[in-house]
């Protein structure tokens, strides 16, 4: 009889035994390897397996795969010589964030069906285990549909029989709205086996499967409905696109799923309301692992000194504040982000470095041309002369001198005289800017959003443990918002998303009769950058072939149309301060700002139709031939 053997991730423990006769020697299993019933005879080795399978969750962004997945789409520059082509390149290839993973698949359904099998175990714990391996099974549909549209459903172990017939195993593809409806259904059945609890955030919980199925259902809708304005965009038999009658049921599916959590069904998710300065409140939003941040619903989690930090800090912060004085400053987010974040008084504008007249506009502290905005804005981005760990940023591009020409360095340890005088003083900032000078920012800002305070954080033998949250509360009331937008449900959809404004100090309500589609895509941009969600939300509205267009931009680009759901946003622009050297002026040393295109920015985002879908590799379709090829590739 075939023996199966599981492997476990418990270290240390092996398997031994007594005396055995010659021919028994070969069944003897391998050390470090459990037979499956003894691995799922004992919760702890259970739930040994299931933080492997945790472990492998898919994201698209993430704390520990990199800063690299945050840089792209004209939100930030990579400042890093060797990830320029994120900004020189003219498009993306067509299997860019494609995945096809069903090992992973298989290895969840195996769990599932020795789970279900098993005896040793309470009912409870088989119940909990379970619905946790279905969710996390759920979640990779999900990431695959968002992906790759329609995909094989296979929810059983398939076995083959080596008889050199494969037909069997080859599974076509499903239609796109039968993975989203598992990935709902699914949802819907494992709900009330998970924990109703608002402080497990690394495991599956209530909150976490009903904060999946309203997301699930808000892009099912999307794509139901923007679809019909790319009907090339779509297949035959529905592998990829969902017909538009199906819109309607989709979006109340996902108010239905986020009105569960909201009206705490799902425990007492809330806002993260603790500091008082609004900025710094934000920010925390994504430091505080304690019990009193209840907006963080499901997260990826990291433990310092216990093996499992990540690099983003180190990778991020501001160089002169840098733990190690090495490279650091890579994620520099840009102008055109910055200039999303609304002012106070529900309009938008561009950052204002020039009067009515063109001339510019002098500041006596950097920070205050950011004054009057939206508060998520210093809470996201750390802005020039930004506070980090006690320490302000250096950021400065030169001395503007009164006949109008630029007096800077190739680096801020290059001094120069001023005009007039003859000791060398430093002429541009620590922290940049100096076009071309990797690991300080090239565009004027840097990362604060994730960024680790914690001492020693920031150093490569420690890390940071700052956490990655997958799903929050905010995301669910913009998730609500949308769904009841999309329904015509106006008055509760504003309620939703009016309390998300209100957080981050946008105290004058939006009335229903200001909501608009350019709204909801404003907020979701400005209240979830930086966490993943640009390029499905653009992918699921059909805007990505709009927005990245491939043309190069100008200035008036860059200002114009704010706030406007279609602006083309294809470079990453960037705002340069400097300081204003003319001795007999009353603006002098005071700062004045200028919109600059980085140099090493020569390309251009251009999304093609065949990108809305990722590649399906040769090597499946050849060993499958009832996979169908994407459209437009």
């Amino acid at each position: 009889m075939k023996k199966i053997f599981l492997i476990t991730i418990v270290a240390g423990l092996f398997i031994t035994g007594s005396c055995r006769k010659d021919s028994d020697f070969l069944d003897v299993p391998p050390k470090q390897v459990l037979p499956t019933e003894l691995a799922f005879s004992d919760p702890a080795l259970v739930l040994s397996i299931l933080g492997d399978l945790y472990n492998r969750t898919v994201d698209f962004s993430g704390l520990d795969n990199g800063w690299a997945s945050f840089v792209d789409f004209s939100e930030a520059f990579p400042s890093e010589n060797g990830s320029y082509f994120f900004v020189q390149r003219t498009g993306w290839g067509f299997g860019e964030w494609s995945s096809w993973d069903y090992t992973y698949i298989r290895d969840l359904n195996l769990f599932i069906q020795r789970a279900t099998a098993a005896t040793k175990l309470t009912d409870a714990d088989k119940t909990r285990f379970i619905a946790e391996a279905r969710f996390l099974r759920a979640n990779y549909y999900f990431e695959l549909v968002k992906r790759m549209g329609g995909v094989p459903l296979i929810t059983e172990p398939l076995e083959y029989d080596y008889s050199g017939n494969v037909t069997s195993l080859q599974k076509p593809r499903a239609k796109e709205s039968e993975i989203y409806d598992f990935v709902i259904s699914e949802a819907e059945a494992i709900k009330g086996d998970l924990p109703n609890d608002v402080n497990t955030k690394s495991r599956a919980t209530t909150g976490a499967a009903l904060a999946m199925e309203a997301r699930a259902a808000l892009y099912a809708g999307s794509i139901a409905k923007y679809g019909v304005t790319t009907p090339q965009v779509s297949l035959p038999g529905n592998e990829v696109g969902i017909p538009s009658a199906l819109a309607a049921a989709y979006y109340t599916k996902a108010l239905t799923a986020a009105q569960a959590i909201i009206t705490q069904t799902a425990g007492s998710y809330q806002l993260y309301r603790v500091l008082p300065d609004l900025s710094d409140n934000f920010a925390a939003v994504f430091l505080d692992k304690s019990t009193v941040n209840q907006e963080a619903i499901f997260i990826e989690d990291f433990k310092a000194n216990a093996g499992k930090t990540h690099g983003f800090t180190t990778n991020d912060q501001p160089f002169s504040i840098s733990d190690e004085g090495l490279d650091a400053g890579r994620l520099n987010p840009s102008l055109n982000l910055v200039e999303a974040f609304e002012k106070l008084d529900n309009t938008y504008a561009p950052i204002p470095t020039k009067d009515a007249s063109g001339n510019p506009i002098y500041y006596t502290n950097q920070l205050d041309i950011f004054a009057g905005r939206d508060a998520r804005l210093a809470g996201t981005v750390l802005l020039p002369n930004g506070l980090f760990k006690g320490k302000r940023t250096d950021v400065w591009a030169g001395y503007q001198l009164a006949d109008g020409s630029i007096l800077t360095s190739n680096d801020a340890g290059n001094l120069k005289p001023l005009p007039g005088t003859t000791t060398p003083v430093q002429v541009t900032g620590k922290d940049g800017v100096i076009n071309g000078q990797e690991f300080r920012t090239q565009t004027g800002f840097y990362i604060r959003k994730y960024l680790d305070p914690t001492v020693g954080s920031g150093r490569r033998g420690r890390g940071s443990d700052v956490a990655f949250i997958r799903y929050r509360y905010a995301e669910v009331l913009l998730n609500a918002a949308e769904a009841a937008f999309e329904l015509g449900q106006t008055g509760i959809a504003v309620g939703y998303i009016n309390q998300v404004r209100a957080r981050a100090g946008l105290v004058t309500p939006l009335t229903a009769g200001d909501l608009t589609f350019d709204r909801i895509v404003h907020e979701r941009r400005v209240e979830l950058a930086f966490e993943g969600h640009t390029l499905f939300d653009m992918k699921r509205w059909r805007l990505a072939h709009v927005v990245w267009d491939g043309n190069q931009m100008s200035v008036t680009d860059l200002l114009s149309n704010i706030g406007n759901a279609r602006k083309r946003n294809t470079q990453p622009y960037g705002l340069w301060p400097y300081k204003y050297y003319n001795p007999g002026s009353p603006n002098n040393n005071k700062w004045l700002f200028k919109e600059v295109l980085p140099s090493p920015v020569t390309g251009a985002n251009r999304f093609q139709l065949g990108n809305y879908y990722s590649q399906i590799g040769n090597d499946i379709l050849s060993a499958n031939p009832l996979i169908v090829k994407q459209p437009n590739q």
